[in-house]
């Protein structure tokens, strides 16, 4: 009789713990300005936003978690100028997933950092060479106006909207940077 309670109370205690794992496995809870990509058995199901959500546990996961707030990326650019000099231009984008296109941001590209790093450097590189050093401090605004709104037409078919690009460092080459202290 004995055994036979010990063997009751070890069923009861792993039930216990299956029912608590299945039911973790069940709720997820969303924070806010998150979406998370859910998928069953593989294949894309559901975007899920903010708030207690039910999951089936086992046959459907979760694939991504993806961040709406407004997040920055920093990308160093080196290119010559009208006037033969190259300089380092430190680029900031401002950017997010926009809620509507959650799927497109999360399926569409592998890597959107590089992908929005790339689109920099193409733009930057055409709009630089068409000014002289001087023109580049004194319209650093426009660069990053024409840079911001060339990408933000590729990027939105992905899911992104820039919202802001900033030029927060142009750095010449040393030897012009010694030159134009002297003067």
């Amino acid at each position: 009789m004995d055994n036979n309670f010990e063997a009751d109370i070890f069923i009861y205690v792993i039930e216990g713990i299956a029912a608590i794992v299945l039911f973790l496995k069940t709720f997820m809870i969303i924070p806010e300005r998150q979406a998370w990509v859910i998928q069953r058995l593989g294949k894309y199901n559901r975007i899920c936003s903010p708030g207690l959500k039910i999951k089936i546990p086992f046959i459907e996961s979760i694939a991504s978690k993806e961040n709406l707030r407004i997040q920055q990326l920093d990308v160093n650019v080196e290119t010559k100028t009208l006037d033969d000099v190259f300089v380092d231009l430190k680029i900031s984008v401002q950017y997010r997933v926009v809620r509507t296109k959650v799927y497109e941001a999360f399926y569409e590209l592998e890597d959107p950092h590089a992908q929005v790093a790339s689109y920099i450097f193409d733009e930057v590189r055409a709009e630089v060479p068409k000014l002289k050093l001087d023109d580049v401090f004194s319209k650093k605004e426009d660069i990053a106006i024409a840079v911001r709104d060339n990408i933000s037409e590729q990027m939105e078919q992905y899911g992104y909207k820039i919202v802001k690009t900033l030029i927060t460092d142009i750095t010449p080459d040393e030897v012009v940077k010694v030159s134009m202290n002297r003067i």
